[in-house]
């Protein structure tokens, strides 16, 4: 059904150069019969019936030359504004929005010309390596400001600690100032170094199944000291999952859930995760009692270096870059994260992954540790 209007349109320009081919060769018979009339003596059939063909098609020539005089230098026009559009964007200009009507192109009957098709196509290139573009010089600015503000901080503590009047205990805060900002270098070129070969798809991606209530079960215990320093109240509810993932990678992704979890929940907050599975999914909800995201900052929150006014205290002291990763990654799984906040009350990440196989439910694998349900 899709076919039948270029089929229709087809067999409409055949009938129309069949109409003028004929009406060329009843022009010629008539033009002819009227020349053979006055004179004295008839020429053989088969030198007229050449005669009129070949005047038959010397008028159709003509007509043809001059409608296609009247077509082609539009169709020329628009062919040379679409390769002046490839050099543009071929020079890195992509405020590219070429705009040719082939008659109907804007109206409800729009025709099928290949230069429309092409025309569209060229618009959405531009389109898009203008977002491609847009999201570099951001990403650009983004690196260049991150790397810029420690390496300020370190160059004058640097500076400074050349005054041989400085006391030990000026000496010692300026070098541990340094060392901060030593390590949140590292920090950052290590996430960069990660969502490159992420990005590139160079990573061993290497699933397996694996019990993953196992693994958030240690993770939140190698986390013990941050959140007991804080005197968090941590609560885990696990099912026993097995998925079929890349446990190193998933293994990134709640590190960096938990330790933001951990960094932006209040002094005697509290952590709650949980994993169950859906179907064929599994489910994993971290949640926080922390200062919250506003509903704006939600839509953005995953995307590189983003920080929002509301959200800049849940990435204090980081690069902005842990959850772009943990996106990156789930995606990778082919599976999903989202963040559902509300200010004040703090801020549920939740993660769904695809299973292999299916779940074995088991609530009673939760234990008391130190006084905290796990």
């Amino acid at each position: 059904m899709k076919r039948e209007p270029g089929f229709l349109h087809i067999l409409a320009r055949l009938m129309l150069v069949l109409l003028v081919l004929y009406l060329s060769w009843t022009a010629a018979y008539f033009i002819t019969a009227a020349i053979y009339s006055r004179m004295s003596w008839a020429f053989h059939d088969l030198f007229v019936f050449l005669i009129n063909a070949t005047l038959g098609f010397f008028f159709f020539g003509i007509i043809s030359m001059t409608v296609r005089r009247f077509i082609q230098p539009r169709e020329q026009h628009a062919f040379t504004e679409m390769i002046d559009a490839l050099k543009r964007i071929s020079q890195g200009d992509f405020h590219i929005n070429l705009d040719w009507d082939l008659g109907g192109r804007n109206g409800k009957h729009r025709r099928p010309h290949p230069y429309v098709q092409l025309v569209d196509s060229i618009n959405d290139m531009a389109a898009n390596l203008k977002a491609m573009e847009k999201l570099r010089e951001e990403f650009i600015s983004n690196v260049s400001h991150e790397i810029g503000s420690p390496l300020t901080s370190i160059i004058g503590f640097a500076k400074a600690l050349k005054d041989e009047n400085l006391d030990r205990e000026q000496r010692d805060r300026y070098l541990s100032i340094i060392e901060t900002e030593c390590i949140r270098l590292s920090k950052l070129s290590d996430n960069l170094m990660k969502l490159a070969i992420l990005d590139s798809e160079r990573h061993p991606f290497r699933p397996s199944l694996y019990r993953l209530d196992k693994q958030l079960i240690s993770l939140i215990l190698a986390c013990e000291p941050q959140w007991e320093a804080k005197k968090i109240e941590m609560t885990v509810e696990v099912d026993i999952v097995e998925v079929n993932a890349d446990e190193d990678l998933m293994g990134q992704v709640w590190v960096n859930l938990l330790h933001n979890a951990i960094k932006f929940t209040p002094q005697g907050g509290s952590i709650s995760v949980s994993l169950s599975s859906n179907g064929d999914q599994a489910v994993i909800c971290i949640a926080d009692t922390g200062q919250g995201i506003n509903e704006q900052d939600q839509q953005r929150i995953f995307e590189r270096f983003y920080k929002a006014d509301q959200s800049r205290a849940r990435t204090a002291g980081g690069s902005g870059l842990g959850l772009s990763i943990a996106y990156k990654i789930t995606e990778m799984h082919t599976g999903s994260i989202s963040v559902s906040s509300k200010v004040g009350e703090g801020t549920v990440f939740t993660v769904m992954l695809p299973l292999r196989q299916k779940v074995m439910k088991g609530s009673s694998n939760c234990e008391m540790y130190n006084g905290t349900v796990i």
